[in-house]
């Protein structure tokens, strides 16, 4: 097979940068996308493949990953899903067609929604710890952490490229957990690949503590603490939720969660919630399958309350021994002043902690 560059163009960002989103106990969020606006604008790189007879009746998608090696399966599959690929003149769109020896393949490597994402973009953020090896964010609500459709720019993911050029030499920044749009508070970011893989493996053995601060309706009740060991998977009649579920009868895995009442009244309670693990949407689906839905998150049955309108919920103590130093390492982030004043108007207390 032969490959002749006709022109050159703009590549995709890095392979260690562009990547499927997985769900798993360290991300919060998955989501993927192939869609495309106005991207056909750009300038782009003609490649011509000729089908060698080794290749005879394989699959379009297997040879390009051949032909095109140095390019991720999921771009090239992207490629063909927008038109970008013919055969012997002729627009592709499907990845199982066949191809024979001496098939011409045609691929415009055009920049893709994805591939462009991943670009530096100045934005203000908030660092409560630096070093060498790792920086924690405290994250305002509203920021998204990693592009995906609909927020291909203005990410944490962006902010980190710009502000700190290692970031560039880690997958996805450095970041190696997710807080959902509109929860606020402390992530962790690795600054280089051994801190990462060891953050990522600490998390996966439960040696980073996370808590956070959510404000949920209803009364509490008498019994100040209460401990939620509930398998959580995709709701089976809402997909978008996650949801409780009865592993005997639909997939999920096990979800763990601490809850401790701060403060209440008759309609609203305070509570600290400690993760023992990281299931999507975790403490929001567990506090919900408690009959206390946070305020304002509509997803799980919560409403604006107080002037907030975003889930009420901010993780605010991070807590782990440092990867490289060992050095203990306890960190707080103030509570954002959207849900302070929601307390205040209710007359309810938040005592942080002597460190803030």
């Amino acid at each position: 097979m032969a490959a002749q560059r006709k022109q050159a163009s703009q590549a995709p960002a890095p392979q260690g940068l562009v990547s499927s989103e997985a769900t798993d106990s360290v991300w919060d969020e998955a989501t993927e996308d192939s869609s495309e606006d106005s991207i056909g604008q750009a300038e782009v790189e003609q490649r011509t493949l000729t089908v060698a007879a080794e290749h005879h009746g394989q699959r379009v998608d297997k040879v390009l990953a051949q032909g095109v090696s140095e390019f991720s399966r999921s771009y090239l599959q992207q490629l063909l899903a927008d038109g970008a690929v013919t055969l012997n003149g002729k627009v592709l769109a499907k990845p199982s067609v066949k191809v024979s020896v001496g098939d011409q393949l045609n691929v415009e490597m055009r920049p893709t929604q994805q591939s462009m994402a991943f670009q530096p973009e100045e934005m203000a953020l908030q660092v409560v710890y630096e070093d060498d090896d790792l920086l924690v964010i405290n994250k305002p609500a509203g920021l998204v952490v990693h592009p995906a459709p609909g927020n291909w720019t203005g990410t944490l993911l962006n902010g980190l490229l710009a502000r700190d050029e290692k970031a560039r030499q880690v997958p996805r920044a450095g970041i190696v957990h997710r807080l959902d749009k509109d929860t606020s508070g402390l992530m962790v970011v690795a600054r280089n690949r051994s801190t990462m893989d060891a953050l990522i493996k600490m998390i996966a053995a439960r040696d980073v503590s996370r808590q956070y601060l959510a404000i949920a309706h209803k009364e509490w009740g008498s019994r100040k603490r209460r401990e939620v060991d509930a398998p959580i998977g995709r709701d089976p009649r809402n997909r978008l939720r996650m949801a409780v579920v009865d592993l005997n009868l639909h997939p999920g895995k096990a979800a763990r969660t601490d809850f401790d009442l701060l403060d209440g009244d008759v309609t609203h309670s305070l509570v600290r919630c400690t993760l023992h693990t990281g299931r999507t949407h975790q403490i929001r689906v567990h506090m919900a399958s408690l009959g206390h839905p946070l305020i304002a998150d509509a997803l799980y049955g919560g409403h604006p309350e107080g002037g907030l309108e975003r889930q009420a919920l901010h993780a605010f103590r991070l807590a782990f021994e440092h990867p490289v130093t060992h050095k203990p390492l306890v960190l707080y982030a103030p509570l954002p002043q959207d849900m302070a004043a929601a307390l205040d108007l209710w007359g309810l207390r938040y005592n942080p902690p002597e460190s803030l």
